[in-house]
């Protein structure tokens, strides 16, 4: 799946875009973990848990000054084109693992992700809500960079929260509304230091701002339509993507981004393509290991490795780019990170409240049963 740089926002909204046990069938679906690790020792399931945490992070953080490097170009003003490429990769890495899966299929275990035309005009409507996602987020990190790149793309839980009430009739509770209370001030000091600083862009903050709600609708749709590819998230990819290549096209045209291409001095330099290639790569990839760490570790131990990695990638972004910023600005990142942790663990606490009333429930129906002979 095409995974651009996401914010620790957007990482922690997993379980509101896929179900987990969906997640979890990103990772290595045939193996059984769970049942290998009981007779392991603590010090080789610590090393294992280190070494998915340790390749999670530098997936991760790799691709953010990847995908920076590769739109801050100021050679090459062709966002779409970026985007549009490693739509195009996944799509080609995709196919490729439903092939090595049927030459190694012990080893190697994908879903068949053949073309199917009534599939794609059903996963269409997601597709074009996922290419809105995807290509204000890399707008936005193109305009604000990495170091505020946290902040600019900090309200997705925001919206997660107000569109499901909006679209679903959802309600949510007052501690949850409370957390989204801190992020939205964390987000509104973090652009006022940003302006203080004089390194606003209030082009990049804007784009921020319809990512996040996409990244929400986009949560929304796929739930819709994840039925059309048998619950299954790599089809979802696969079809996804294609749509995406597609409906890039036009928009590359429109936008004038031909032009920009043809006079691109670098167009046959292998290495401009190989860089390309590294960050769809990459993109692909990043599905893959989020899928890992949360079978290895817990949801909400990701979502606590989301929030450290979203605190080191903005250190290292700071110290690359020998920048220097305002006590207050630190404390806005540090009001989105923690509201947003907050939130997780408010959410995680009130889905054990509905599912032990749930077992108890059931447990008692089983006993009533087994009282009366059945």
């Amino acid at each position: 799946m095409l995974c651009l740089p996401l914010s620790f926002d957007e990482e922690s909204s997993i379980g509101v875009q896929l179900k987990r046990s969906n997640i979890l069938r990103m990772a290595l679906a045939g193996s059984d973990s769970m049942e290998e690790g009981k007779g392991e020792t603590f010090l080789l399931k610590a090393i294992k848990i280190g070494g998915v945490v340790v390749l999670y992070w530098f997936i991760s953080i790799t691709m953010v000054f990847l995908n920076n490097y590769l739109l801050d170009s100021k050679d090459l003003d062709a966002p779409l084109f970026v985007t549009f490429y490693q739509c195009l990769v996944t799509v080609g890495l995709c196919y490729g693992m439903h092939l090595l899966s049927h030459l190694c299929p012990g080893v190697i275990d994908f879903p068949s992700v053949k073309f199917d035309l009534k599939v794609c005009r059903e996963v269409l409507p997601l597709s074009i809500v996922f290419i809105g996602m995807i290509t204000f987020n890399n707008l936005c990190l193109k305009h604000v960079g990495v170091a505020f790149y946290t902040v600019g793309r900090s309200l997705s839980t925001v919206f997660n929260v107000l569109l499901s009430y909006v679209i679903l009739k959802q309600t949510t509770s007052f501690y949850a509304i409370l957390c989204c209370g801190i992020i939205l001030g964390g987000f509104w000091l973090g652009v006022d230091q940003e302006g203080v600083a004089g390194s606003l862009s209030w082009m990049g903050v804007f784009f921020g701002v319809l990512a996040s709600a996409c990244v929400s609708l986009n949560a929304i749709f796929t739930k819709r339509v994840m039925p059309a590819v048998d619950g299954n998230i790599w089809k979802l990819s696969f079809y996804n993507n294609i749509n995406a290549c597609i409906l890039f096209l036009p928009l590359i045209l429109v936008f004038g981004e031909v032009g920009h291409l043809v006079h691109f001095s670098r167009l046959g330099d292998p290495t401009f393509w190989g860089m390309m290639t590294l960050g769809g790569v990459f993109g692909f990839a990043i599905g893959y290991v989020t899928g890992l760490q949360i079978k290895f570790t817990s949801p909400l131990t990701h979502n606590v490795s989301g929030t450290a990695k979203a605190c080191a990638q903005t250190v290292i972004a700071v110290v690359y780019n020998q920048s220097s910023k305002s006590f207050l600005w630190w404390t806005s990142n540090l009001m989105v990170l923690g509201g947003s942790s907050a939130y997780t663990w408010v959410k995680g606490m009130e889905m054990k409240k509905v599912h032990i009333p749930q077992e108890e429930s059931k447990e008692k129906l089983l006993g009533e049963k087994s009282d009366a002979g059945v």
